[in-house]
């Protein structure tokens, strides 16, 4: 017996899961080994850009050469990779793409750094699945008007 067109169908994710599981499609492009990490800017259901931590174009990379450690604030931290929302929003400049009014979904919460350019970006809110928690970068985009939301995925 046929199972019918009905119970063939498989349930659809929503917006929210399809944007954030590309996002972690797009980290899997990541070359520094201590985190991969992937961002996705999405305004009217549609993808603008993408980005994944890794070195500056034509330089070598952590996978290749070793990370570059730093202590930053207290915390281990590579100097040789741009963040994932950094290149996403370096793509979108790079391409002449605006994204005003736009959101993103990363899959790790954005550092202070990457909260400060993605506000000045004008994109308006930010969802994260987890990972690389920075209250201050919390706090300043509650005080900047920025939206965080953290991510659940469906069980």
């Amino acid at each position: 017996m046929e199972p019918s067109r009905e119970s063939a169908r498989r349930e659809r994710p929503s917006w929210d899961e399809y944007f954030m599981r590309i996002a972690h499609e797009v980290a899997t492009r990541s070359t520094c080994p201590r985190l991969a990490v992937g961002a996705v800017i999405v305004r009217d259901k549609r993808i603008l850009t993408t980005g994944y931590n890794g070195s500056p174009s034509g330089m070598p990379h952590c996978d290749e050469v070793g990370c570059l450690i730093r202590i930053v604030d207290g915390r281990e931290s590579c100097q040789r990779t741009l963040h994932a929302e950094q290149n996403a929003l370096i793509q979108a400049a790079y391409h002449g793409v605006s994204v005003g009014n736009a959101s993103i979904y990363c899959t790790h919460q954005p550092c202070l750094l990457c909260v400060k350019m993605i506000m000045n970006a004008g994109i308006e809110e930010i969802y994260y699945a987890g990972g690389y928690p920075d209250p201050l970068a919390r706090e300043l985009a509650t005080e900047g008007g920025l939206r965080m939301v953290k991510y659940e995925a469906p069980e």
